[in-house]
């Protein structure tokens, strides 16, 4: 009986399997997957990808002054830029996201019109977290040249999140 199966093998029957793929399949497979990386590559933006870079380091930032506040026993600083001193978080945004709301971009409901300078984005560039987990209020805006990012940060330290997102026209949470 082995024999019979030894035989059958060395005939030929199911060396097509074998023998891999030919020429033209792997031409078309590669075409079809120059074809997905273009579509794929046309949708990628990375201003987007930037901007939420930014909004995740803003409040990771925020979360580990919190903790270092409360287990030091110091006020931390959260700021941009780089800081040389050891209370002092530093937060980098990326060479797509810049300081500030374009004017395009109406605020957000329910805020009152900060003073021209919190609309701009250019007060407050540094906050303060206490040990008690208090903090210095702050209102931030990042923006990528379309979509627009809105940090604002009570005394109490609740930071709330929002995005203007230009295809929809509106904010959202973020």
């Amino acid at each position: 009986m082995g024999a019979g199966l030894l035989r059958f093998h060395r005939t030929g029957a199911g060396r097509r399997s074998q023998r891999g793929h030919s020429l033209l399949e792997l031409t078309v497979a590669m075409g079809i997957s120059g074809i997905l990386a273009v579509v794929g590559l046309s949708s990628w933006d990375p201003a987007h990808t930037e901007l939420a870079a930014a909004q995740h380091e803003l409040t990771d930032s925020l979360d580990q002054a919190f903790v270092l506040a409360r287990a030091r026993g110091v006020n931390i600083t959260v700021g941009l830029g780089s800081g040389q001193d050891a209370n002092h978080l530093p937060i980098h945004l990326g060479r797509h996201v810049h300081w500030g709301k374009p004017a395009r971009v109406p605020l957000p409901p329910g805020m009152a019109d900060p003073a021209k300078a919190d609309t701009q984005g250019e007060a407050h560039r540094t906050i303060t977290v206490t040990p008690r987990r208090t903090a210095t209020a702050s209102l931030w805006f990042l923006n990528d040249g379309e979509d627009v990012l809105c940090m604002r940060l009570s005394n109490r330290g609740r930071v709330r999140m929002l995005r203007w997102r230009a295809d929809a026209r509106r904010w959202t949470r973020a």
